[in-house]
């Protein structure tokens, strides 16, 4: 019987997919991937793999591009060829030599928590009272 805590899902170099992905696990891009990713676990974008998408994930390994904003709960490893065009935010941040990110970064142990909605400030309105005419002098 295989161990399910090691299964990896892999999608193939000549495999494009449209839409939302999501997984508990882990999951390995070889090919093309545009729309959106939502994982508990590992996203791994190998080098030559292209991923267009908002991506949440547990922790985001990247040997290829990502084309988009990128949220880790734990960490986002930026290998020699990896390539990033949007935000990122995470807890931790590894970044090889070589690696290229465009975009806005936020990394702490609070980053990855902010970007959750349940968690962003709420922001209320309150109206204002008309203002009283005032009276005319003689």
């Amino acid at each position: 019987m295989a161990d399910t805590d090691t299964q990896t899902t892999v999608i193939a170099a000549d495999t494009h997919i449209r839409g939302e992905m999501s997984f508990d696990r882990t999951a390995k891009l070889l090919g093309k991937f545009e729309g959106k990713v939502t994982a508990k676990g590992e996203l791994q974008v190998a080098e030559g793999a292209v991923c267009k998408a908002e991506v949440e994930a547990g922790r985001v390994t990247l040997d290829g591009a990502i084309d988009g904003n990128v949220t880790a709960q734990d960490r986002i490893q930026l290998n020699s060829k990896a390539s990033i065009n949007g935000d990122i935010k995470a807890a931790k941040l590894v970044v090889a030599e070589g690696a290229s990110l465009y975009g806005h970064c936020a990394v702490g142990p609070d980053a990855a928590k902010a970007a959750s909605p349940q968690q962003q400030p709420q922001i209320k309105t309150i109206p204002q009272q008309p203002k009283q005419p005032e009276s005319t002098k003689q």
